[in-house]
Formats: C-alpha cells, structure tokens, sequence
C-alpha cells in the first residue's frame, strides 16, 4: 500500500500492523515529546488506529471498534513529526486535520462502526506496548487480516465530508 496514491473514496482491506491509541495515550506522548524524552515505542511508518479494544476472552479478541477521530486532531501533528503514515477511525475530522494530512502527505481512513465484534474477528494477535497502567487507554500493537478500511482523507487534501 503505497499512501500517496490512495484516493478519497478507495476502499481496502489492509493486512498488516496497527498501533492502537486514543486520547490518553497520545496526551502521555505529547508531554514526553515536550520534555525531550524517549518515547516507549517508535511511531516511524506506523499505523495508528483509534479505538477502544473490549478486554481479550480466552477465545477471542472480544470487540474493537473505531473511537470518534476528532477528538484526537490536537495530536495529529505529533504523530505525523514522529513518522505515522495514516490515523484510522471514524467520523470528520478538523479543518486542521485535513491540512495536515495534506502538508504531511498523510492519510485518514474511516473504519466500519458498529461492527466492533467483527472487527475483532480480523486480529491474529495483540500485544500491550506502553503505558499499561491506562488499560484499554494504552498502546497496543495488533496484527490484522483483510482489515476494511475506507479513504476518507487523502495525502493531497481531498476530504470525503467537503459536500456536508
């Protein structure tokens, strides 16, 4: 998957890697950021989605649904200094996040909603990576298989939610 060809409106199935993380986790990263410190894990060519995995059974992943993307768009800058290719989630997102997928050559899918147990049915594996102690607040890396995903911003800028 090469990002800078993707176009509003391509639909895929990703197979491959996503770092999960939401609101807490990149609020962590962002004052470490600002202290100058090292970060736990590396962000260069990750894929970060956004959502809240459901506590692992013994049998099954549980769920795993996309959290509302905008309220992560005061990070999104962040990421992308750090080397993250595409954010995943679901809903519009910020004037500002549309500029910066743009000035970044960065990308916005959209993941299915209301499909959180079957999502959870495309994860091989999932492995806590930092900041435990958030719970489902934490970072996690999963391994995904034919993960559907939707362009909703591409790299030049183009925006799926233009004509709301």
């Amino acid at each position: 998957m090469k990002i800078e060809e993707l176009r509003v409106g391509d639909e895929l199935l990703y197979s491959g890697e996503f770092l999960i993380m939401r609101d807490a986790a990149q609020k962590r990263l962002k004052q470490m950021v600002e202290e100058r410190k090292e970060l736990p894990v590396s962000l260069d060519g990750a894929i970060i989605f956004y959502a809240g995995p459901a506590k692992p059974t013994k049998d099954s992943f549980g769920a795993i649904g996309p959290t509302t993307s905008s309220r992560m768009d005061s990070f999104l800058e962040m990421l992308f200094m750090k080397g993250v290719l595409a954010t995943v989630g679901k809903g519009k997102r910020s004037k500002q996040a549309v500029s910066l997928c743009k000035e970044y050559g960065r990308v916005y899918f959209l993941a299915p909603s209301g499909a959180a147990a079957a999502l959870a049915g495309r994860i091989s594996d999932m492995t806590t990576l930092a900041f435990e102690d958030l719970g489902t607040e934490a970072i996690f890396k999963v391994h995904v298989k034919d993960f559907p995903l939707y362009v909703a911003i591409d790299s030049l800028g183009n925006d799926v939610f233009i004509n709301e």
